[in-house]
């Protein structure tokens, strides 16, 4: 396979793989004639609106429709009970684990529209069809909401108290899931045997996700083929359509399609089935007319599933020189009140493969408990465990090295996993291929200037600031082993086709993958075109998250082209009239050997759509529809180091200068791979000091808008040194390693270790994110924790 890969790499010049290729779809979409789900008119829509809970939690008495129905414009309004009727399944929670006396876990069922009680602000009970946005809206705020009020839970220690009212009756106690990992009597015993222990209490704060596109879909319905098509904002069209038909439609998949054009932003969120896209599909149905919601900004606040939440406390067993023996963590996951498609993944299994990070640490243990609220619903935010995990174990290093009198960096260098010791099986089970761990940390001190820190740290005091200065070393396990497609269609206009079941949301795939392309088969660049969105088009597509695109797409498009070259020989053999093992491809060209006798791939396929004529043994296109089989994790890495000023006076805090390292193995395109370690580092500066999201004692969000919700803006972050340092992985063709959540799990930890030297003269020895003024004046001014 290779070899004829590397036979047709020839000749892409500029946009082969390592080269900066600009994004290729950004010219339409600073036009803006991108076209993203609200942008969409078909023929006939209707336009729904939601009735959500004004109230946390609270039992159904009455659902009052009659004066909604009067409206003017008003088709149907539909509740809890006439889905129920019509036989739709419930919204799965597919990551399924074991509690840790091997009983099941606890998945209450989730129906799209509430049917005996409301369990959180924001849950839809209800919605509206009318002829226009503005007439639903106005039938939707009529519709009157009968709830006999019960208490709220907010908090997990509240939630998980004696007596606390309880969301669901198969969730005792309001737990889902009491998980476990590690061999307890050994763990205990390095414990028993270290010369020092650390001990933290961690927050992993809660995040509204905001997506710069705020949620929409439409739903058609076709009497005559019995056929359903949901157009919707998503992260993979072929298994969002799979759980469509499967579990709530429970039709066979062929009676489901799903469209997904442009997407403004994801980060996890919009990866599931949520209740709007039932209510859409049931709507069409009854009305034979396709029915459009989008998502108001307010709402969506509510509406979508929120991200992180975790508390934890972690403990590290070092011995007397400052080696690792063992990591204990015992921890508390908000599932909200329901569980999403992946909900205690992030509290359990991802935090323990991503804490062992890239340190040799022989033991870890993590007891958990996933906890129902009465909160908004947590699933995936970029990383989805991966920063939390590596999060708790550098504040862990950071306050062992202080409380051992040992240098943090010393510290880290000790316990790095060297590079003679791959293949490395970690603690947690994973297994490491490849990493330069020691010479990438020293490249990041080089590169940020660590030696030169005193003199700033000097010139802020001088100005009446705090400085600090944050390690944040990182590992992540990514690309989750999936089928992915990779197809390859030479179609009559001369473009070249790639079908792939990943999905682009602001990743910016086209130029990338059409760079393994043109360097695999020497097509034109500027004639590759991308088919994603479409689940009729595929045949598998794992979707977009986990770091996984270029591993999954990448691999499967080198794959595809190996056979494109492969039929290509053979009908290049019949048109130059010569053996197949005579013919040899080479830039984009298949050629007679030790002759000048040749066709370019692009001629032959226009060959073929002008009529050739071949003889039936032989392939009759070069069209290649391609699945490539699951490959192993891969591990990006990196040391991401970050500088903070702290204004005593006022507690705030600025990130003034940020340098990020990082192990991505083989680069496809440095360009975007800049571009994704940016965007990750600013939602990770964003978690660290601005973004708070508080509920008070009865469940209302007190930061439902942007008036309280704080984002990052381009004024809160500094200007970025990324370097690259790549050690090839060996777990897929291309030898990647994944690249969209490093960000945050560089940031996460970078800036909150600078926060806490900053604070360290006034004797703080941790501060929880969110590190906003308030919270750094009142800890300043409190003298230590």
């Amino acid at each position: 396979m290779n070899m004829h890969v590397t036979d047709g790499l020839q000749g892409a010049g500029k946009f082969a793989i390592g080269q900066p290729v600009p994004r290729s779809e950004d010219p339409k979409l600073l036009r803006g004639e991108g076209t993203y789900t609200d942008d969409l008119r078909l023929p006939g829509q209707v336009y729904a609106a939601m009735v959500r809970s004004q109230y946390a939690h609270g039992i159904i008495e009455g659902i009052g429709t009659d004066a909604a129905k009067a409206m003017p414009g008003v088709l149907g309004i539909f509740t809890g009970p006439d889905l129920l009727a019509a036989g739709y399944g419930t919204l799965v929670c597919n990551m399924v684990y074991p509690n840790a006396d091997g009983s099941p876990m606890s998945r209450p069922p989730r129906h799209a529209l509430a049917v005996d009680r409301v369990r959180y602000l924001g849950e839809p009970v209800a919605f509206v069809v009318a002829e226009s946005p503005e007439a639903a809206q106005d039938a939707a705020e009529a519709v009157i909401l009968s709830l006999a009020a019960l208490p709220a839970v907010v908090g997990m220690p509240q939630a998980l108290a004696e007596g606390a009212p309880l969301l669901h009756e198969e969730a005792p106690g309001n737990v889902a899931l009491t998980w476990h990992y590690g061999d307890s009597a050994r763990v205990a015993e390095a414990f028993a045997s270290a010369a020092h222990v650390t001990k933290l209490e961690l927050v992993n704060s809660r995040v509204v996700v905001n997506a710069m596109e705020p949620r929409s879909a439409i739903a058609e319905y076709s009497a005559e083929s019995g056929r359903f098509t949901l157009h919707v904002g998503s992260q993979g069209v072929f298994g969002l359509r799979n759980a469509i038909a499967d579990e709530i439609l429970k039709l066979p998949r062929d009676k489901v399609r799903v469209l997904t054009g442009q997407v403004g932003g994801s980060f996890g969120m919009k990866a599931s089935v949520y209740p709007e896209y039932v209510c859409l599909l049931h709507a069409a149905r009854m009305l034979g007319r396709p029915v459009k919601w989008t998502d108001r900004r307010s709402e969506s606040f509510v509406s979508d599933h929120h991200g992180r939440d975790h508390s934890v406390i972690a403990e590290l067993a070092l011995d007397a020189k400052g080696k690792f023996l063992a990591i204990r963590v015992k921890g508390l996951g908000n599932m909200g009140a329901h569980l999403t498609h992946v909900g205690p993944m992030m509290a359990t299994l991802n935090i323990i493969k991503n804490m062992v990070s890239l340190y040799a640490t022989p033991l870890i243990e993590m007891n958990a408990r996933c906890v129902f609220t009465n909160t908004t619903p947590v699933a995936a935010y970029r990383g989805a465990g991966r920063p939390e995990g590596n999060y708790y174990m550098e504040r862990l290093i950071d306050t062992a090295a202080a409380e051992m009198g040992i240098d943090r960096l010393t510290l880290r260098r000790r316990n790095f996993i060297p590079p003679a010791a791959m293949p490395f099986k970690t603690a947690a089970g994973t297994v490491y291929d490849t990493g330069d761990f020691r010479a990438l940390f020293d490249e990041a001190l080089e590169k940020a200037d660590v030696k030169g820190f005193r003199v700033r740290k000097a010139a802020s005091r001088k100005a009446g600031k705090l400085r600090g200065l944050g390690i944040g070393c990182f590992l992540e396990v990514t690309a989750p082993p999936m089928n992915e497609m990779g197809g390859i269609r030479f179609e009559k206009d001369g473009t070249v086709t790639i079908v792939t079941g990943t999905l682009d949301y602001g990743q910016g795939h086209a130029t990338p993958f059409a760079q393994v392309l043109v360097q695999s088969l020497g097509v034109p660049f500027e004639a590759v075109r991308l088919i994603q969105g479409d689940s009729d088009a595929l045949i598998a597509g794992g979707g977009t998250g986990g770091s996984k695109s270029i591993m999954a797409s990448g691999a499967a498009i080198m794959e595809a082209s190996v056979k494109v070259i492969e039929q290509g020989r053979r009908i290049a053999a019949h048109v130059l009239e010569a053996g197949e093992t005579d013919i040899a491809f080479r830039a984009g060209r298949f050629a007679v050997v030790g002759t000048d006798k040749g066709i370019a791939i692009m001629d032959l396929a226009r060959r073929l759509h002008d009529g050739l004529t071949l003889p039936t043994d032989l392939p009759q296109t070069l069209d290649v529809s391609h699945i490539f089989g699951t490959a192993p994790s891969a591990y990006p890495n990196g040391c991401h180091i970050a500088e903070v000023e702290i204004d005593p006076d006022t507690g705030v805090a600025e990130v003034v200068r940020y340098t990020a390292g990082g192990d991505f193995g083989a680069v496809v395109n440095p360009l975007l791979v800049t571009g994704q370690v940016h965007g990750g580092v600013v939602q990770g500066i964003g978690q660290a000091l601005l973004e708070l999201t508080q509920y008070d004692e009865n469940g209302q969000l007190l930061t439902g808008s942007y008036m309280d919700y704080a984002m990052p803006r381009a004024d809160d972050a500094p200007f970025f040194t990324f370097h690259s340092h790549p050690v090839p992985a060996t777990t897929n063709p291309l030898g990647a390693k994944g690249c969209g959540e490093a960000g945050c799990a560089g940031a996460l930890p970078s800036v909150m270790n600078a926060v806490v030297d900053a604070l360290k003269d006034h004797g703080i020895r941790h501060i929880d994110m969110p590190a906003t003024p308030m919270t750094i004046w009142q800890a300043i001014h409190k003298g230590g924790n």
